[in-house]
């Protein structure tokens, strides 16, 4: 089992001191901002944390270099391994929906790049990310730790069987297609606490959930709309 703790012992990410990349750097970040207000924010999500953090956080470092120039286009990219990065008006609609406090513990299943675990880090104090594909999680890890991302800790494992060890969370971000809800993942979120999921047999049939456990512990599902990720695989 891969284990990794991006901690904030950790070296800082070199800077680049050629003009053009500053002048790269300053074309990001406009197209960042202008992501934010014409595709994020236009659409509907109003949570400032969440937009604050789809401003902050580079996507661009996330994508493979090939893609780079696209990064800030609301489409999900390819990363490698048969896996993508979500568009960002999904990563941004799920962490709205997921509702965390900024003292919250979140689960996400399905690190990928490490995007939506970098957005959690923003808008909640613990994140813990799984990521079924070894090669992925250790990349994922690596690009965490030179962004100086220093609350998330990213494990290579099965997610649908959640990480108990940590269990309960105050909120679970699935970035990845299930046919049906875990259980697992239902027992591990606290009272109160929503779960945010695709869920179908694929293609035009997922559909994003919002799952909420209520004090009492009763379940409650609402359907939000119609998504395509990719399956959420096991060992």
């Amino acid at each position: 089992m891969l284990l990794v703790s991006v901690s904030a012992c950790a070296p800082a990410p070199e800077q680049g001191t050629a003009t053009g990349d500053l002048a790269r750097d300053a074309d990001f970040a406009l197209a960042r901002q202008a992501m934010v207000a014409e595709q994020i924010e236009a659409r509907g999500v109003t949570d400032p944390r969440v937009l604050r953090a789809m401003a902050s956080v580079p996507r661009h470092e996330f994508v493979p270099s090939e893609y780079r120039e696209r990064s800030y286009e609301d489409r999900p990219l390819p990363i490698g391994l048969g896996q993508t990065i979500s568009q960002p008006y999904i990563v941004a609609l799920m962490s709205e929906l997921v509702a965390a406090e900024p003292s919250d513990r979140i689960l996400e299943v399905g690190t990928g790049s490490g995007y939506q675990a970098a957005v959690a880090s923003e808008i909640a104090a613990e994140v813990y990310s799984i990521e079924l594909i070894p090669e992925l999680a250790s990349s994922a890890a690596e690009r965490l730790r030179r962004l100086e991302v220093a609350n998330v800790t990213v494990r290579a494992g099965d997610g649908y069987l959640g990480w108990p060890e940590h269990a309960p969370f105050d909120g679970i971000l699935v970035t990845a297609g299930a046919d049906h809800v875990p259980q697992p993942l239902v027992d591990q979120l606290a009272p109160g606490a929503r779960m945010v999921i695709p869920v179908g047999a694929g293609g035009p049939d997922q559909v994003l959930q919002v799952i909420e456990k209520r004090p009492n512990g009763e379940v409650s599902i609402e359907d939000v709309l119609p998504v395509r990720f990719v399956p959420l695989l096991r060992n």
